[in-house]
């Protein structure tokens, strides 16, 4: 499926989203910024100053009014699409961010970071609620799903604080450096399953309340049944590249690798699309909306692509 249309800019896009509505884009880029944009013609809206060094993720909260996203300065900022300003920035990690998730409609948020340790967030007080875990080794990616009902989440040592909201009911799932994919039961904070795979994991994903998915860098991707994680349901190898990003898609999920290969997959590996475009360059990031697909790149380009038949 080749690009309808692409965005080119001047620096390197280390992610992105579009919210919820489809009308809005945001990358974040090596500058240290982050751009909204239109998501139907690419057309610059604003900027978003204010982080230090790289920003390396970003995303929609639920209302597609508001972005979070988390940078090598160790921070993370909550922004008005609106007006572009920062309203909260939230410190506490040691190490940069690598990943963030959004707890339902947002009021609390998840972090994860070089330093090791996963923090969940409360944006109206500005403050760290838990750390959720600390792994002693950089997270490079983490998702939020709900729980198959005859998975036991446990009990948490302690009361919850009150400002805590969402988090029952719901697994964490972290991509971690040391070659483990790990989860933990969100409001317990107790551990639910370690999986160790071939390399270290990038990316993370749930497809149901049963399956997950997870990428390592040698290009492995493991499909998981968190009721039994002994073995995995299968291994899709299509590139030796490291996968970079997973995202569930109707009855599959969407991956991109760092050699620029980008695809869906439909169930049984049957039906698979294949994207065009970034030639080599990796491909950080990749969203879906409705009938388009989004990728950002290192060539500093982000593409989109018109799925037809999808």
């Amino acid at each position: 499926m080749r690009g309808k249309r692409g965005f080119p800019v001047k620096y390197l896009i280390t992610s992105m989203d579009v919210s919820s509505g489809g009308g809005l884009g945001v990358s974040c880029s090596t500058d240290g910024t982050m751009r909204i944009w239109q998501a139907n013609n690419g057309e610059l809206r604003r900027e978003l100053v204010g982080h230090v060094y790289d920003v390396n993720c970003c995303r929609f909260f639920p209302s597609g009014i508001v972005v979070l996203s988390g940078g090598m300065d160790t921070q993370l900022k909550i922004w008005s699409v609106e007006d572009g300003s920062c309203s909260v920035t939230l410190n506490g990690h040691k190490g940069g961010i690598l990943d963030t998730a959004i707890v339902e409609r947002g009021r609390n948020v998840i972090s994860s970071s070089r330093d090791g340790t996963v923090r969940l967030w409360d944006c109206g007080m500005s403050t760290c609620l838990a750390v959720l875990a600390d792994c002693g080794t950089p997270v490079n990616g983490c998702s939020i799903g709900v729980a198959e009902n005859t998975v036991n989440l446990g009990s948490p040592e302690q009361p919850p604080s009150e400002r805590e909201i969402g988090t029952e009911g719901k697994l964490l799932l972290l991509a971690r450096e040391d070659r483990k994919l790990q989860s933990i039961g969100l409001l317990s904070r107790q551990p639910i399953f370690m999986f160790e795979g071939s390399d270290a994991f990038n990316c993370c994903t749930f497809l149901s309340s049963t399956y997950v998915l997870a990428g390592t860098q040698d290009g492995n991707i493991y499909q998981l049944d968190v009721r039994n994680t002994k073995a995995p349901l299968q291994i899709i190898h299509r590139s030796g590249a490291p996968v970079l990003s997973l995202i569930p898609c109707r009855e599959g999920f969407m991956a991109s690798h760092g050699d620029g290969s980008c695809y869906i997959i439909q169930q049984d590996q049957d039906y698979v699309i294949e994207f065009t475009g970034p030639d080599c360059d990796p491909i950080y990031k990749a969203v879906l909306w409705e009938k388009f697909a989004y990728t950002c790149s290192r060539d500093g380009i982000v593409r989109k692509y018109q799925l037809l038949d999808f």
